[in-house]
């Protein structure tokens, strides 16, 4: 089998890469089975799936690196993980990029927030200190093991001071050594295309939230401007959110799973997505009795 490429490697080729975002097991096997060339964990989806509550700053390092190793152990592919501001100082945005690393993340995404931080596409955001922010960035870059460990500068100072200050940050960041750029929820094409034109040559990230902030547009229509990731951390939390409100609602009104208005995946196909083959294949191996691997 061969092996994939890396994220550095991804962003050498030509066009905008689509990643999705994953945020539990399920979600990373989906995508990883769809042909995805790298993934995207996403901190809103990882929060409300493993907490049941907002993406707000509530979640701990612990709560998401065990989310992280939960993703890198269910796909093959590269993937960038929401490390959110660092969990705290200089020293935990040093351990949590050692951290995240160690647990099978190929890159990082570090932002600016002041502390607790809240999604990028919610009101009443704020940003530390300029100088603050590119030291960050600068730890995180020195912690990564290797260079094919990316590091992701997003700034929120958009919403907070405006786009020319999300810019001169951003700018900063480059100058830090950050891999990719990340100006959060710019509100018009216009400004999709400022940073685009302000940062030619630079390796570009766009958040696509549906319902967000910023226009949505395809990863082709990004690559045009000159962004080389798009990111779509809500599509699968919201389709998996609705079709779970369609089908439990039938359930309850009917008393039955039979006629879901939510496709279904036959169950056949759920155990050969979560590897049940390789489980059976496991038991033949070692002569154990189909059906009773060893506890």
């Amino acid at each position: 089998m061969d092996t994939p490429a890396t994220l550095r490697d991804l962003l050498a080729r030509e066009g905008c890469l689509a990643l999705p975002g994953v945020y539990d097991g399920i979600s990373a096997r989906v995508a990883d089975s769809l042909g995805f060339d790298a993934l995207y964990m996403t901190g809103y989806g990882a929060v409300a799936s493993a907490l049941g509550v907002a993406d707000a700053g509530t979640a701990t390092f612990t709560e998401m690196l065990d989310r992280v190793r939960c993703i890198a152990g269910a796909v093959r592919v590269p993937f960038i993980a929401d490390g959110d501001t660092g969990y705290g100082g200089l020293l935990n945005v040093d351990r949590t990029v050692r951290g995240y690393a160690a647990a099978g993340a190929s890159g990082i995404q570090i932002e600016d927030q002041e502390f607790p931080k809240k999604c990028g596409h919610t009101e009443h955001r704020r940003v530390i200190p300029v100088n603050d922010a590119v030291q960050k960035v600068r730890v995180a870059v020195d912690a990564r093991p290797s260079r094919d460990f990316l590091v992701v500068a997003r700034t929120d100072a958009r919403y907070a001071e405006g786009l020319d200050a999300a810019l001169r940050r951003a700018e900063r960041f480059l100058e830090a050594g950050a891999d990719i750029l990340f100006v959060e929820s710019p509100e018009s094409p216009e400004e999709l295309r400022r940073i685009a034109e302000t940062f030619r040559g630079a390796a570009l990230l766009a958040n696509m939230v549906e319902g967000g902030r910023t226009p949505y547009l395809s990863a082709a229509e990004l690559g045009g401007m000159g962004f080389k990731v798009a990111l779509y951390p809500g599509t699968g939390f919201l389709a998996a959110a609705r079709a779970l409100q369609l089908a439990y609602g039938h359930l309850r009104t009917t008393g039955t799973g039979a006629g879901s208005p939510a496709p279904l995946l036959p169950f056949a196909e759920m155990n050969e997505l979560m590897g049940f083959p390789a489980v059976h294949a496991f038991e033949a191996h070692y002569g154990l009795p189909q059906g009773r691997a060893a506890g």
